[in-house]
């Protein structure tokens, strides 16, 4: 049985592909060390954000009680995460954390 040639990938899976190499990829930072990926610091936005808005009725409108919550329930969410985003980023290569990076090597 013989096959035809291989079909290409369509444009649309590099894109998707793209954006996630820029998401999981670590940054490296200007001494060269590999900081978290966007996806990372994103994952922190959101999860600080929702649990944030979640806990505030909890809290009855008290800021400290509010912020212990914050804190007693992200910290686990992110832990997690973050290491299953440093799963994904692993075998991907680092990329400079701003164009300056690359400017002052």
């Amino acid at each position: 049985m013989t096959r035809g040639p291989r079909p290409r990938p369509s444009k649309r899976c590099g894109e998707i592909m793209s954006v996630a190499d820029y998401l999981l990829s670590p940054r490296r930072d200007h001494r060269g060390w590999k900081t978290p990926s966007e996806a990372s610091r994103l994952l922190f936005l959101v999860t600080v954000g929702a649990v944030g808005l979640w806990a505030w009725p909890i809290a009855e409108g008290m800021v400290f009680v509010w912020l212990c919550i914050v804190l007693l329930v992200s910290t686990p969410i992110l832990s997690v995460g973050w290491y299953v985003l440093s799963l994904f980023g692993h075998s991907r290569e680092s990329r400079d954390l701003t164009p300056a990076v690359s400017r002052s090597e």
